[in-house]
């Protein structure tokens, strides 16, 4: 029941991984989650008392922070491009 189709994250790792095989990449990783994250919010916006949702919701964001930490760590250019296009820290 995901709503992210083949087509959708194989999409995603091309343009933010390189190409579809690259799937190990932190700039992958990190729009996947993103983009799953918007899917989720939306989804608790008309279901309030969704609460596994909610707690799901929190893990990814803590995961998509601490993977955003290690690229801004280890390639801080990088890690600036991605929230640029990504939307993040505005």
């Amino acid at each position: 029941m995901s709503h992210l189709t083949a087509e959708k994250k194989a999409n995603i790792f091309k343009t933010y991984g390189g190409n579809e095989a690259n799937t190990g990449s932190i700039e992958a990783q990190i729009a996947t989650l993103t983009e799953r994250i918007n899917h989720i919010s939306s989804h608790l916006q008309s279901n309030k008392k969704d609460f596994s949702s909610n707690r799901g919701l929190m893990q990814m964001v803590g995961r998509r922070k601490r993977l955003l930490q290690y690229l801004s760590h280890t390639n801080l250019e990088a890690y600036r491009a991605l929230l640029e296009k990504l939307g993040l820290r505005k």
